[in-house]
């Protein structure tokens, strides 16, 4: 059985924070897959059997039954899927999960959370219940941007750090740290406090993110990939500094990476996953 996949953007003001809602229901490729760390956050509310999170290598593995919060990782985690699934959930841009937590994102980073320990347990029991009975995932994911909407909060620094990384974004993270102080009129350090706290990260973490996904989407699998010249284009020193970098955020050395996509093609061509999650390997 394939998995049915069913997404779309969110209305403003939401769409300034989240990349997109979506409903994915049916057996995974994989009982366990990786995802490398990317510059974005996950918000899931599940709908199905209790699924599995290990937030890198030193963790142990947790389950989660009501869902889960994700902020921007640092790392590559593990994703433990029952063998057959169903959730709604909210692909969020880097700032955008801060209007909707409790806490700082800086206290979430690399520890996925339980829905019920960010939004409280008789607030999620309604809403699983509300989305467990809707007539579809159209309504399911109206029911949850109705939910998001009613949560939205105004934050302090927000625009500033949305503003920021926006231009880090742009250029794929090859930008100068220094020269955003300057452009945002702030100091370092106030910068860097208002990052952790809405984001979880650094600016320098960002950057760094979001060059590593900018070229790791750069590489065609099922073509000839010249190293070198991958490495130079992304802004790394070198061939062994691209090589570092890979394996910390993978856990993967990248021809090892390549094998796996490989795989992932290979054994399911045109599944909704393929592009960023891996076989654990």
């Amino acid at each position: 059985m394939r998995m049915e996949y069913v997404s779309r953007v969110p209305r403003p003001p939401l769409d300034g924070l989240i990349d997109d809602l979506y409903y994915l229901a049916g057996a995974p490729p994989y009982a366990l897959l990786t995802l490398p760390p990317a510059p974005s956050a996950l918000l899931v509310v599940n709908l199905g059997a209790p699924f599995r999170v290990r937030a890198g290598t030193d963790v142990e593995t947790a389950e989660y039954a009501d869902g889960c919060v994700v902020s921007m990782p640092t790392r590559a985690w593990e994703f433990g899927y029952p063998r057959r699934t169903r959730s709604v959930g909210v692909h969020v841009k880097p700032w955008g999960l801060a209007p909707f937590l409790p806490m700082p994102a800086a206290e979430l980073c690399d520890r996925p959370v339980t829905l019920e320990q960010v939004w409280g347990r008789p607030a999620v029991a309604d809403l699983r219940d509300r989305l467990a009975t809707a007539d579809g995932p159209h309504e399911m994911l109206t029911l949850l941007e109705e939910e998001l909407m009613r949560r939205l909060t105004e934050l302090p620094g927000l625009g500033l750090v949305r503003h920021t990384s926006s231009v880090i974004a742009a250029a794929n993270g090859a930008v100068a740290i220094g020269d955003l102080n300057v452009a945002a009129g702030v100091s370092s350090t106030h910068l860097t406090q208002r990052f952790k706290e809405l984001i979880g990260v650094t600016p320098k973490r960002l950057a760094r993110t979001h060059r590593f996904t900018a070229t790791v989407f750069a590489i065609d699998p099922e073509g000839p990939i010249d190293w070198g010249d991958l490495a130079g284009g992304a802004g790394y020193f070198d061939q062994a500094h691209f090589g570092h970098e890979f394996r910390e955020f993978t856990g993967f050395t990248p021809t090892r990476y390549v094998e796996v996509r490989r795989r992932f093609m290979r054994d399911h061509p045109g599944h909704v996953f393929d592009g960023w999650p891996l076989p654990a390997d």
